[in-house]
């Protein structure tokens, strides 16, 4: 995999594009010089590992035969600086899935479970240095 990041101005904006080739828009934040014109790198990490498990989500309840009319995810990470750096990674995070259709809560369940442990490969990166719960609730 591969992905190239162009820098659009002269401060934080790049646009990023992948195998894709749908640019995404990155930015630092305002007050460190940069003009909210696009995703924090932080928020773009919780924003894949959110794409990542609801793919899986959504495949494995269609293959279980259940009626998803919606799916919303939010994803909250907790931080802590490292002492003596400026790094301040992930410690906890949690994905909460908010879901409406004609669903079995066991089945939900179980393909969450699914995606968590054996599918998501954002989680299996993640997961290694962070503790990554998750929840959901069916609408």
């Amino acid at each position: 995999m591969k992905v190239e990041l162009n820098r659009v101005d002269q401060d934080f904006h790049f646009e990023a594009r992948g195998n894709s080739t749908v640019a995404v828009n990155i930015d630092a934040a305002e007050n460190i010089g940069g003009h909210n014109a696009g995703a924090r790198p932080m928020e773009l990490l919780l924003m894949g590992l959110g794409g990542c498990t609801s793919i899986d989500v959504i495949l494995i309840l269609k293959k279980q035969k259940q009626v998803l009319e919606d799916i919303k995810l939010v994803v909250e990470g907790d931080r802590e600086k490292i002492p003596g750096t400026e790094m301040s990674p992930f410690t906890k995070i949690n994905v909460h899935f908010i879901l409406k259709g004609q669903l079995d809560p066991k089945k939900v369940e179980k393909a969450i479970a699914l995606s968590m442990e054996k599918y998501c490969s954002a989680t299996a990166q993640l997961r290694t240095s962070t503790e990554i719960t998750h929840s959901f609730e069916i609408l």
